[in-house]
């Protein structure tokens, strides 16, 4: 596996409401979904899924946010916060879980996440290459 390079300068990224994106989905900063995914996130920062995003497909994240439903396992290094709105439907693995009144959780929980979720995320092919040929 690649070892991960993290910029330094904050990044944001959006997928807004009335977008469905099919396919994996890698990000290096922080990513809010208002939409659909159909596939997997990976991100080195915070996933932010909004009261009208649907994730269909795993979550590997560094910390997230949930108020959207997510069909899928979540993996978070640091914080998962369920917000009142969210519904997940598969297996948790968070260092620190909160989860508000209201919020409905199906499945597993382990409160042994890595440290380090750029040991976890696996960089696509043409990331790594683009990253070879930087440095």
């Amino acid at each position: 596996m690649a070892k991960l390079t993290i910029s330094e300068t904050p990044s944001a990224n959006l997928i807004q409401a009335d977008t469905y994106i099919t396919g994996d989905v890698f990000s290096g900063g922080n990513i809010r979904i208002d939409g659909v995914l159909k596939g997997s996130i990976s991100c080195l920062g915070k996933t932010i899924l909004g009261p009208t995003g649907r994730i269909e497909g795993n979550i590997i994240s560094q910390n997230a946010d949930l108020e959207g439903k997510v069909k899928g396992n979540v993996i978070v290094s640091e914080l998962l916060s369920l917000q009142a709105t969210a519904e997940v439907n598969g297996d948790i693995v968070s260092n620190k879980l909160a989860i508000e009144p209201g919020a409905r959780f199906t499945g597993g929980c382990s409160m042994t996440a890595p440290q380090n979720i750029s040991d976890v995320i696996e960089l696509p092919d043409d990331v790594v290459q683009e990253q070879q040929a930087t440095a």
